[in-house]
């Protein structure tokens, strides 16, 4: 079963499951037992098979996963932080503050694709961190969550897989290294391909300058419409019958002793702290002070942690300041702070768990591998591997929840391939392969980065896929297409002139059909 075509039977049962029943944490589950039974059939005991997968992700038997235990913490001490900036006042004065100033729907949603934009270190900390000060100038203009969720996963993976100063972009410079250097291809470094390779991720051009457009105009199409028509008309930012990950429970005392910094400095010191930990914890793995070295070799997962902690410390000293001239404050409110912001966010770590639980399962079936190997018995002229490599790019990590599996499943084949025929078209194909890894990533439903956006916007996990997903599959057609201009004309700017000129006919079209009444 392993390496076999039954081994695409969990990802799909799971994510079937998840789109006609939307309970993830049972559709995972399901997608679990049913790789379970599958390993288990060449000769392995179930039970055993089933427990070892379901801590494979915290504990390997012989060592803690701490990386995955620190993004648990670091998800649960900001939903700590979101707590105890709603009880000291922070979030309403942020809001009313930013409201003065941020005045339109249209610049709502601007600022959160600059934040975006600006936060390119870690897809993780960018899909949380720009939640965190969005949501609250966002939900104040009616945009609707669902449309906040697509703005942050649409530029967190797609701004790190092309920035060489991110962990991202340390990880696949790290991979190109050893590949360009087999070939004994001299022409350029790691970090000149990885630079020369951006331009040519289609689905990230696209992605960005639709993420651009929605931001700017107020067109909407598929069940994100729906989401922001209800927002509009109504002020109903998302459907308060669902699971909303991050949105706390409890409704603490109002007051008028809030203040802007009660939300700023703690989310500040957070963003400071991760940095200034990321530069430490690289310099002392790499031994260099080269800012590439150092991204290569940094910590992020426990600079994550050190950094919500940092951020839920000052959060909870900022309120226990207001003690002696709130008359609402008091200890017992910091026991229910500390309590509803934990389990703010217990649903969306319990869904991130059963995702890498499930993930481990496909690795272990060898999902990926077997997909790849389809590749490999592609017998297609080499021009036109880089739009198969974007499709199967995409089938890897749609089921298998990651793009970093499908980068270092694929790269290598494409490399492999590309060398013992056309060394032009190198870059071309390792490019397709990062842009079909993203596009996978944002349409999978078991994707730990879909999970984290979703959370980081305060909207039901499912929500999050359906409504993205349409505008996933736009991004990916125009980006195929550019693909298979490029395999009849071997020119990148012929196929950016091409991929341009498909999505101005469809900005058009969209703007005229989907155009929505200004909010009042």
């Amino acid at each position: 079963m392993i390496g076999s075509i039954a081994s695409i039977i969990p990802p799909i049962i799971a994510i079937v499951m998840v789109l006609l029943t939307k309970r993830v944490i049972l559709s995972l589950g399901f997608g679990i037992l049913s790789a379970a039974i599958l390993i288990s059939i060449d000769g392995h005991s179930f039970f055993s098979v089933l427990g070892k997968g379901m801590i494979a992700s915290l504990w390997d038997g012989e060592a803690f996963n701490w990386s995955n235990i620190f993004i648990m913490l670091f998800i649960l001490l900001l939903g700590i932080i979101t707590a105890f900036v709603s009880l000291s006042g922070g979030t309403k004065a942020f809001a009313d503050w930013a409201t003065k100033r941020v005045k339109t729907r249209r610049g709502a949603k601007l600022l959160t694709v600059f934040l975006g934009l600006l936060f390119f270190i870690d897809d993780y900390f960018n899909a949380l961190a720009v939640g965190q000060i969005a949501r609250p100038i966002s939900d104040k203009q009616r945009v609707s969550r669902a449309q906040l969720a697509y703005f942050i996963d649409s530029t967190s993976a797609p701004i790190c897989v092309v920035s060489p100063i991110s962990s991202w972009g340390a990880f696949l410079i790290g991979q190109l290294a050893p590949i360009l250097g087999a070939a004994a291809i001299v022409t350029y470094s790691p970090l000149s391909a990885f630079v020369l390779m951006a331009p040519m991720n289609f689905y990230v051009v696209a992605t960005l300058i639709f993420v651009f457009y929605f931001a700017w105009t107020n067109v909407s199409f598929g069940g994100m419409r729906d989401h922001e028509m209800r927002a509009i008309e109504t002020g109903e930012l998302y459907d308060a019958t669902k699971d909303i990950p991050g949105e706390l429970k409890e409704d603490f005392p109002e007051h008028t002793y809030g203040r802007v910094r009660d939300l700023v400095l703690p989310i500040v010191v957070l963003i400071l702290v991760t940095f200034t930990m990321m530069f430490i914890t690289g310099a002392r793995a790499s031994g260099s002070m080269s800012i590439w070295a150092i991204f290569e070799e940094t910590d992020v997962p426990l600079s994550l942690a050190v950094g919500g902690l940092t951020g839920a410390l000052l959060a909870i000293v900022l309120y226990l300041s207001q003690m002696k001239r709130n008359e609402t404050a008091s200890w017992g409110w910091v026991g229910t702070a500390l309590k509803t912001g934990l389990q703010s966010m217990a649903p969306a770590v319990l869904i991130l768990f059963f995702a890498w639980a499930l993930t481990d399962f496909i690795g272990t079936l060898e999902t990926g591998s077997y997909l790849a190997s389809i590749v490999e018995r592609t017998n297609v002229s080499p021009a036109f591997l880089p739009l198969v490599l974007f499709i199967f790019g995409g089938l890897i990590a749609f089921s298998t929840g990651t793009s970093w599996g499908s980068f270092g499943i694929l790269l290598p084949i494409a490399a492999d391939v590309m060398i013992a025929t056309d060394v032009s078209l190198l870059l071309p194909a390792m490019s397709a392969v990062l842009a079909g890894a993203v596009f996978g990533d944002h349409c999978s439903p078991i994707s730990d980065t879909t999970i984290l956006s979703a959370t980081g916007a305060g909207c039901n996990h499912i929500d999050h896929v359906s409504t993205q997903l349409p505008y996933a599959i736009l991004s990916a057609l125009v980006a195929g297409f550019g693909y298979l201009v490029f395999a009849f004309t071997t020119s990148i700017m012929i196929s950016l002139g091409a991929l341009m000129m498909v999505m101005v006919i469809i900005l058009i079209i969209l703007s005229k059909r989907s155009t929505m009444p200004v909010a009042s």
